[in-house]
């Protein structure tokens, strides 16, 4: 089964220099996500911390997956600044699945900052064991 991943969109000028959502410390900017297969599903869990839960969207484009997501930080204009690490704005991370998997059947949940898909595998698809006759 394989699995393509998406670096982060093109960035755009929104007038502010705060570090790109999710933070400065994702290595290439892309939202981090970590993908296991348990039994007959793969889970995806992105990380997605303080995103605005109106501004999750996932859509899918053939095998093509794109999860986007916002988020809004108060306007903290004038000095005073200290520091100033957490990003605001639009992320995106796009997820090509394998042709493996059941894209009628996906399950999203959002909880505490991690979104998470159930990833269903296509019955044809599923490990089974093969009997060995003896002599």
């Amino acid at each position: 089964m394989a699995f393509g991943f998406g670096g982060p969109p093109g960035s755009e000028d929104s007038g502010h220099h705060r570090p790109e959502f999710p933070s400065a410390a994702a290595s290439n900017g892309a939202v981090p996500v970590d993908l296991y297969r348990q039994g007959d599903h793969y889970i995806l869990n992105a990380d997605l911390p303080g995103a605005d839960p109106g501004s999750l969207e996932i859509t899918l484009a053939g095998q093509l997956l794109t999860i986007r997501a916002h988020r809004t930080l108060r306007d903290f204009s004038g000095p005073g600044w200290m520091v100033g690490e957490r990003g605001c704005g639009t992320v995106q991370r796009q997820v090509l699945l394998g042709t493996g998997i059941n894209t009628d059947c996906i399950n999203v949940q959002y909880n505490c900052g991690i979104l998470s898909l159930l990833l269903t595998v296509k019955p044809e698809h599923r490990t089974r064991k093969i009997g060995v006759r003896v002599r």
